[in-house]
Order: structure tokens, then sequence, then C-alpha cells
């Protein structure tokens, strides 16, 4: 306690803050140091002097953004945003999953064309009365050599009676790689279903079906052994799948 005075001493003296061992000490500097004691003056004056310029700003009450209990409030809303946010980022992560999912069916998966030529073909002929197919089912040996013979392969009309189905005939159709075929049923209650053929690139080995859905219209599509296949109706998948799945296990069958 006894070393040299430096800078230190000196701020402490002029805020009368000198440690009680050390104050004789800085006191008998000053006594002998007459610059240093009209140094430590000086400063001790300058503070008083902004002290009283600064009185009344002390005496004002804190603004309500410097207080503590608003600052804690701030830092929560703050979470509350990061929090808010992240979730949504989150959010848009599962739906941006479950729609590339969704889309997945109507686009990654799905041949060019083949799925939109099937459904446009069903909107239009289903809701004819009078004229919904070229050859009617009562010609259905008719039809089914027609058909096959247009195409190229041998087709044979799937029987859909035990899904509720009945044939009511069938229509020759094209798209840009040549003819293709359809094949309508109507159920009980009047509703329609097509059956959509043309050649196409599958190569044999069973199918793998996929679903589309458009203005409540919904298709299953597969490809098997060269030839394209796509079930069209109501947007009822389990029913178009059942149709779907005893067409291929009747294809696979022959």
């Amino acid at each position: 306690m006894t070393g040299p005075i430096g800078e230190d001493d000196i701020q402490a003296a002029v805020d009368g803050r000198v440690e009680a061992p050390r104050c004789p000490v800085v006191q008998d500097y000053l006594a002998k140091n007459p610059e240093a004691a009209a140094r430590v003056a000086a400063l001790k004056e300058q503070r008083e002097m902004l002290r009283a310029r600064l009185a009344s700003k002390a005496e004002e009450p804190i603004p309500a953004r410097l207080r503590v209990a608003n600052l804690l409030a701030q830092r929560a809303r703050r979470r509350r945003q990061l929090f808010a946010r992240a979730a949504a980022v989150v959010a848009l992560l599962v739906v941006g999953g479950a729609g590339g999912w969704s889309l997945r069916d109507m686009t990654l998966d799905r041949p060019p064309d083949m799925t939109r030529d099937a459904i446009a073909a069903h909107r239009v002929f289903v809701v004819e009365r009078r004229h919904p197919v070229e050859v009617a089912a009562s010609e259905e040996a008719h039809l089914v050599q027609w058909l096959s013979n247009r195409l190229g392969r041998k087709l044979v009309a799937p029987d859909l009676a035990r899904e509720g189905w009945r044939l009511i005939g069938g229509r020759l159709l094209s798209f840009e790689g040549g003819p293709a075929a359809q094949l309508m049923y109507e159920n009980a209650g009047g509703q329609r279903m097509t059956v959509y053929l043309r050649p196409g690139d599958g190569k044999g080995g069973g199918a793998e079906f996929r679903y589309a859905e458009a203005n409540g219209v919904g298709a299953f599509w597969w490809s098997d052994d060269g030839l394209g296949y796509a079930v069209s109706g109501p947007a009822d998948r389990q029913m178009l799948l059942r149709a779907a799945e005893a067409i291929h296990a009747q294809v696979a069958s022959r």
C-alpha cells in the first residue's frame, strides 16, 4: 500500500473512493505535489458541474422501454417471434413435403400425356346419354376384335361384374402415337367408369399403380407388357383401385 501514486489513485481521489489503507499515502502525495492536487480539484469541480446539469434528468422517471419488466417482456416477445418463425418454417417443410407427395401422383410419376388424355376422353364421353359408345356391349366380340386390330394387340374387355360394373361398349380414340381405345362401364347407380388403353413402353412383369385426380375425376394408370392402362371415374380412390386391381389380375392370368 506504499507503492508509487498512479492514475488510478488520482481518479479514486476525484471520486472520493481511495481505499482506507492507501488514503494517507495519496493525501501525502497531493500535499507534496501542488499540480496533482490542482488537477484533482479541477476534476472534482467538473464532476459537480455535470452532476448539477444532469440533476433534473436524474429525477425523471425511467423510460418505459428501459424498465426491467419491459426489457424482459421484449425479450420474451422476441423469443415467441423466433419460435413462431421456426414453427412456420417447419410447417412449410411439412406442408411442402405433403404437397410434394400429392403432386408426385400428378406430375413426377405421370406419363407425359396418357393420364391427361384418358381423363379428357372420360369427361367427353361419360356425359353422353344416347351415344356414349361407338360399339355397344351387345357386340362385344366385334368390339374387341376391331380394337385389337387397330391397336395391334390382342385385347379382352375386362369383366368387372364383381366390382359392380357392367360393360356398355367402347370406341376407338387417337393420340399422337396412333390409335387408342376406350371401354365404358356403368354401375347400378348410373355412375360411369372408363378403361383407356394404348400402346406404351411398359416392359412385362407386373404393374405399379399410380393415381391422379383432376376436377372431380380420378384415374389409376399403369403399364404392363407394352400396353398402357388408365381407369378413370368418380374421384373415389378405393373404388377405382379395386377396378384397376381386377383388370390387372385378369390381364396377368392371360
